[in-house]
């Protein structure tokens, strides 16, 4: 075998607060009928990868009844190989920890390369260029890159390479960059390099950022894989609402292909009829998953399977998640509204020009979206302020939530 790929799927994904709530990030919604994870195992499959490792962690229920066998993928093969990797002595501590209490599993495999990937990221990539980079440098350990904005260098793994691409520096979250090359957290490896990397440095919350990259940084010889295409972590609020709405652009301004049919995304889809159309319906601008039922007005906006928008109803700037029910009268604006909840008669989601930032946690919620947790119903003629967290166990006393509000 050449590659074995090991998915790091157990991120608890703390920053998406309520879409986390009961499922860890990888199994959280995207695009309508997909799964974050989605993206990485058919870039897996599509680059011709089928020995992969799953490393889950935090509620894995979701994710692990979504994967099953990997059929969608095609991983059911008799030539192909899907595990599903959950902790079996301690928790993972870290992301190599994770892979050092799976050392047996990769020996087992015995790969000439190790390829290691996050399960919460959004891109298509061949990973077999990455691979072929990695051969041809002669590297024990290649590093994809990509260029982001000087100002949020202190988010990532900063690199600095020559112009052979070999790297000379690395800094985990720097306050002040000499280089804007962000590590993307994929990596290739040479499997004994890895391994050796592992069983030698010890710490209690082994991470590749923090102790292996610069541990083999003096030892051997690492070079970059640059990526310039469309790359995304859907860590926040923000971003995955503006990566949501992004995909409803023209077509000369979509910046993730979903269309290509050369390089499918593959995903574990229900049985459901067609996407239904009301003869009063407007819509414009939006991704309307199987199921759904359209009567009212629809703008800009990701609709996932089954959702139904009564006439009457106005949706704008929102990413609506499985089964919702938008009742007439509903007006939702800039949200994020998880699985089967019911928006009922004259509910207003994102209502006045006051945006104060979240009371609770003012870092998750500050730009006026609000979000709603899974099997909400959210009684008729409510108004939702700005800012606003509704967990899924929220009571409502009051017709009115101010900006700023959490409901639990």
């Amino acid at each position: 075998m050449e590659t074995l790929a090991l998915i790091l799927a157990g991120g608890r994904g703390s920053r998406l607060d309520i879409l986390s709530e009961k499922r860890v990030k990888p199994a959280v919604p995207f695009a309508g009928k997909y799964r974050i994870v989605d993206f990485t195992l058919s870039n897996c499959t599509n680059s011709g990868i089928y020995n992969i490792g799953i490393l889950t962690q935090y509620l894995p229920l979701s994710l692990n009844e979504h994967i099953g066998v990997g059929k969608p993928w095609d991983l059911d093969r008799r030539d192909s190989s899907l595990s599903l990797l959950q902790p079996y002595k301690e928790w993972y501590s870290g992301t190599a920890d994770a892979v050092l209490q799976n050392v047996a599993y990769i020996k087992r495999k015995n790969p000439k390369y190790t390829l290691i990937l996050s399960g919460d990221h959004i891109y298509k990539m061949d990973y077999r260029k990455m691979i072929a980079e990695h051969e041809k440098n002669k590297a024990k350990l290649t590093i994809a890159v990509q260029p982001v904005a000087w100002e949020d260098t202190h988010r990532f793994g900063i690199l600095t390479a020559d112009e052979s691409g070999r790297i000379t520096k690395f800094s985990e979250k720097p306050k002040h960059a000499d280089s804007n090359l962000a590590s993307m957290g994929i990596y290739v490896f040479d499997t004994d390099v890895l391994l050796d990397a592992l069983e030698k440095v010890k710490h209690p919350e082994l991470d590749f950022g923090k102790h292996i990259i610069p541990y083999l940084l003096e030892t051997s010889d690492l070079f970059t894989y640059v990526y310039e295409d469309f790359w995304q972590d859907v860590g926040t609020y923000d971003s995955y609402l503006e990566a949501s709405l992004n995909l409803t652009s023209t077509v000369d301004k979509i910046q993730l292909d979903m269309y290509d049919r050369n390089w499918k995304i593959h995903t574990r889809s229900e049985e459901l009829p067609s996407v239904k159309v009301g003869s009063k319906a407007k819509i414009s601008q939006a991704l309307i998953s199987n199921g759904s039922i359209i009567a009212g007005d629809v703008k800009r906006c990701v609709l996932s399977p089954g959702v139904i928008i009564h006439p009457g109803a106005t949706v704008i700037n929102s990413v609506i998640l499985n089964d919702t029910e938008v009742f007439p009268g509903a007006y939702i604006e800039n949200a994020i509204i998880d699985k089967r909840c019911k928006i009922m008669e004259n509910v207003v989601i994102g209502d006045g020009d006051d945006y104060t930032a979240n009371k609770d946690n003012p870092s998750l919620l500050s730009s006026g979206i609000n979000v709603v947790g899974s099997g909400v119903v959210v009684p008729k003629n409510t108004i939702v302020k700005r800012n606003c967290r509704i967990f899924s166990s929220a009571k409502f006393d009051n017709l009115v939530i101010e900006s700023g509000s959490t409901l639990k």
